[in-house]
């Protein structure tokens, strides 16, 4: 992506809800060398960030309801959660969840575009969110995957203000024109109970071999490594526990 910082409006956070917290932290430090550190207090619930050096890359929690499937949740950052819940709402989604404290760190919600496809909102206090992108191991991208489009573009545009780069087979999003994602279409090589939602991609230094490593470690290739015309190399990753995410090589951001 072309952003390198948490803005207002772009994406600026990832968790992943995982079914076994301690299988999930092997596998990523395996895969993209994380560090993890769990929030000792009680209240936390075993929330637990993910680092690479001293930067906060991404989130490992907990299924904290029952029927919660695993899955990485996308985080946008907003001036206030409140307010965009609101948005939100009156332009055809919902919110599911908060808007609520994080003790100092933020203010957040969960929400579903208008098709389904869920995501966060985060209002900084003390955590502005992730404290490197682009880099091998780091979030890098954001992908909306729905069979709703021209909807999607709709209410995230209204919602955000997000500008479109569009080409004739891709959308890509971005805050004034710097893209940090994209939206592909749900066509019929989908299965029908795969329901519209945001997958991130993290940066990585060898596509091929991080595909070999996640395998090796228990995970599944759902895409093989490819070679995008007139983009990047990448792969679509499921780990054990069944969280769905990208990988692309780093230095090819869109």
């Amino acid at each position: 992506m072309k952003l390198d910082k948490p803005v207002v409006g772009g994406p600026c956070w990832v968790e992943l809800g995982t079914s076994d917290m301690d299988g999930a932290k092997r596998f990523y430090a395996e895969l993209f060398g994380w560090r993890s550190e769990t929030d000792p207090r009680q209240e936390a619930g075993g929330y637990t960030v993910a680092h690479l050096d001293d930067a906060a890359v991404a989130a490992l929690t907990p299924l904290y309801q029952e029927g919660q499937p695993v899955a990485w949740t996308v985080s946008f950052a907003v001036r206030d959660a409140d307010e965009t819940a609101q948005q939100i709402t009156a332009a055809g989604g919902t919110v599911m969840m908060g808007p609520m404290d994080v003790f100092d760190a933020g203010r957040f919600a969960v929400a579903a575009d208008p098709a389904g496809a869920a995501f966060t909102l985060w209002q900084p206090r003390a955590f502005e969110g992730a404290g490197l992108f682009n880099a091998p191991g780091a979030l890098g991208w954001v992908e909306l995957l729905t069979r709703e489009p021209a909807r999607a573009r709709d209410f995230y545009t209204t919602v955000f203000g997000w500008t479109i780069n569009a080409s004739e087979n891709y959308t890509q999003w971005g805050i004034a024109g710097q893209d940090f994602g994209g939206l592909m279409t749900m066509d019929d090589k989908f299965p029908q109970e795969v329901p519209p939602h945001w997958l991130p991609y993290f940066a990585v230094a060898d596509v091929d071999a991080t595909a070999a490593t996640a395998i090796g470690a228990g995970g599944t290739a759902l895409m093989e490594p490819t070679s995008v015309p007139g983009g990047p190399r990448i792969a679509v990753l499921r780990d054990p526990q069944g969280g769905v995410f990208g990988v692309y090589l780093a230095g090819d951001e869109g």
